[in-house]
């Protein structure tokens, strides 16, 4: 039964993901008109987040902690990350890049929401928002793995991602929202050196501002917003 329940949990994610790439995704339908309805939730205005669903007339909990799922990560399908990095990577190495990429994610989302007072716990309760996420669309521009060695790779910019999140009640798994999002790298408009560590200072820059966001919301239901 629990092996049931986790295969139609990331299918009804892998679903949520095809629609959210169909819907919003960074090349195509973002010169589109985003829709207002999205399997029931009503589109929201907002000055930081693309796209922001949200559940008419939800009834929001003061939700104390957050139960965050383990994070989808898929890379773009035109991503080829030995077109522009020095050393090559290999299959083990891409796999690595994803694990890392999650624990980063996972990792920054503990750190930001911690700051608030909201912990991140492993079961679900009566304060606890379910939070499930997937980052799409993940172009990389020259991954490095930090062999030695003194060959550098330039770009101009350090790539992008976009975050499909839904947040739920623990309790009644009830839809309360979704979200979807790219982030773009910083651009200077010359090449500079980019690396594990800038790259990684990249997706930090994009998980603190989601994490920031997710941590406004659950202010305002709490009160803590005037």
């Amino acid at each position: 039964m629990a092996s049931l329940k986790l295969w139609m949990q990331r299918g009804a994610m892998a679903a949520m993901v095809a629609m959210a790439i169909g819907a919003v995704a960074p090349h195509t339908a973002f010169a589109a008109k985003p829709p207002q309805e999205w399997d029931g939730l009503a589109r929201k205005s907002s000055k930081k987040l693309d796209n922001v669903y949200v559940l008419p007339m939800a009834q929001f909990t003061a939700y104390k902690s957050v139960r965050l799922l383990p994070i989808e990560v898929a890379f773009d399908k035109s991503w080829d990350p030995n077109s522009s990095s020095v050393h090559r990577l290999s299959n083990a190495d891409i796999e690595k890049i994803r694990v890392e990429i999650a624990k980063l994610f996972h990792d920054e989302f503990a750190a930001r929401l911690g700051k608030g007072g909201y912990s991140l716990v492993e079961t679900d309760g009566d304060d606890v928002l379910r939070v499930e996420a997937a980052l799409i669309n993940i172009y990389i521009n020259a991954p490095d793995t930090m062999t030695a060695g003194r060959s550098r790779s330039y770009t101009t910019d350090a790539g992008r991602v976009t975050l499909v999140m839904e947040l739920r009640d623990s309790v009644t798994h009830q839809l309360l929202a979704r979200v979807v999002d790219t982030k773009q790298g910083s651009s200077t408009g010359r090449m500079q050196w980019t690396n594990t560590v800038t790259n990684s200072a990249e997706a930090r820059r994009a998980f603190d501002s989601w994490a920031d966001a997710l941590r406004k919301a659950l202010d305002e239901v709490n009160g803590k917003v005037k």
